[in-house]
């Protein structure tokens, strides 16, 4: 077989991957988590009119934009998502999304289940939606508290979004409960293994088929 021939049917499209979850059911620790273990993914990079905090790096952590330039983007259709997060508003720029996926690279979210709905209604097949759940109200509670980084109204403010969210995890493609952080990362990892293989993910596969097959009599 032609190298080349060989090299076209590696090819991939990128992959979306969502991870969403109550705040403290662990979505950020796993995202922190798979960055780490696979090169080939990437953290989405969104934007938000909140104010940067300590140690915040612009257009590294997050673009910070003012309330006028979020509203130009929303009019100009820059964004694939954006949605209102405690009182402030995220969004995803559509641009390197697009550039990602066609140069087979992986994008990671951490966003909600309202972001997520509008991601796939732009993005279609691209997106894999995943949902962690906690083991139990109770620990979600312990692990808020664990922290150490939130006053009682916050926490408590949290519990009261938490069933809110949960109540939309039938809108995902996998969802996973996360007693153990490593266990649900090896599941995620699993996850997105599988993704990558997909058949309409496989550029160049009509190509190396037709040339495996040889010329038909």
């Amino acid at each position: 077989m032609d190298p080349r021939t060989e090299e076209r049917s590696r090819k991939r499209r990128g992959l979306l991957i969502v991870l969403s979850s109550p705040s403290g059911a662990g979505k950020s620790t796993i995202s922190r988590m798979l960055l780490q273990a696979d090169t080939e993914v990437t953290m989405s990079i969104s934007a938000t009119t909140r104010p940067k905090r300590p140690g915040e790096v612009d257009d590294v952590d997050y673009h910070f934009v003012s309330d006028t330039e979020f509203d130009r983007l929303i009019g100009e259709g820059e964004f694939v998502e954006w949605a209102p997060v405690f009182n402030h508003r995220y969004g995803t720029p559509k641009a390197p999304v697009k550039a990602a996926l066609k140069d087979g690279r992986d994008i990671l979210f951490d966003i909600d289940w309202q972001g997520t709905q509008q991601l796939h209604s732009a993005m279609g097949e691209d997106l894999v939606r995943i949902f962690i759940l906690p083991p139990s109200m109770a620990e979600l509670e312990r692990r808020l508290r664990s922290r150490g980084t939130d006053s009682e109204e916050v926490i408590l403010d949290r519990m009261r979004r938490a069933n809110g969210e949960i109540s939309h995890w039938a809108e995902y493609d996998y969802v996973l409960i996360n007693r153990d952080t490593e266990s649900c990362l090896a599941e995620v990892q699993k996850i997105v293994a599988a993704e990558r293989l997909k058949r309409q993910r496989q550029l160049g596969l009509v190509s190396f088929v037709r040339d495996l097959a040889g010329p038909q009599h």
